[in-house]
């Protein structure tokens, strides 16, 4: 790796407009899990962003803009990513954040295989990696109700994501969707979801990530009661019939 390849002042800018402090060792693992991402992208799908100003822009600072409206995450314990993919946002987070020990869950074993290569490589020994499905974890009472924050990109709906992520949650603990469009009526479909769950809906924020035009919707839940012991349904039921 060489950082001179890179022009870094978009990172930079970036990160001081989210308030977010930065080691040259930081930014270092961000430019070497970026390589790695190009590089893996060859021969697997990881993302069709691959440019470096792009990538910055919609994978880097888009996972970190979550400083801007959730300011104490630097104060968090354990979070999970559920449905992490090429590990968006938790490889960022946690690499920003090395003081909250990461739980990284997604259904396949090769992105999996993947990112336990780039915890290896950039020496990220606040990660744990699972392959499998939300459903399943979250009802192992090792996983269930033992995390500060849970965080998703995933592309499935609220009413689906919630019985996905709020099980992992104890109570007090917040869950947040990186959604990109606006939500409204997904919201308004997923509310009961949410408060079936031991969730209630905190904010629906709208945020900019810094110097570019690209917008993403925030969704903050608060844990406020332990979910039934019900919860989540068999692997593939939430997606047929969601709450």
């Amino acid at each position: 790796m060489n950082k001179s390849n890179y022009n870094l002042t978009k990172l930079n800018n970036g990160l001081k407009a989210l308030n977010i402090s930065s080691t040259d060792d930081q930014i270092d693992r961000l430019v070497r899990f970026y390589e790695m991402v190009v590089e893996t992208n060859e021969v697997m799908n990881l993302t069709s962003i691959t440019d470096w100003d792009e990538f910055v822009d919609k994978h880097f600072l888009d996972s970190l803009v979550l400083e801007s409206v959730f300011p104490e995450v630097k104060d968090v314990n354990k979070a999970i990513d559920i449905g992490t993919g090429a590990g968006f946002p938790g490889i960022p987070l946690a690499i920003m954040y090395p003081n909250i020990e990461f739980t990284l869950l997604d259904t396949l074993t090769k992105r999996i295989n993947f990112l336990d290569e780039v915890c290896k490589e950039l020496e990220l020994d606040n990660i744990s990696l699972i392959a499998g499905r939300a459903e399943d974890y979250g009802k192992d009472s090792s996983y269930r109700e033992q995390y500060d924050l849970c965080v998703t990109r995933a592309v499935a709906e609220i009413n689906v994501l919630s019985e996905f992520t709020i099980p992992f949650v104890k109570e007090n603990g917040k869950i947040v969707f990186y959604k990109s469009n606006s939500v409204k009526e997904e919201l308004e479909q997923g509310n009961n979801s949410i408060n079936t769950l031991g969730g209630k809906l905190n904010n629906n924020i709208e945020v900019l990530i810094p110097n570019t035009e690209y917008k993403r919707n925030l969704i903050i839940i608060d844990k406020v009661e332990n979910t039934p012991s019900k919860f989540p349904r068999k692997a593939g039921i939430p997606k047929k019939r969601p709450l």
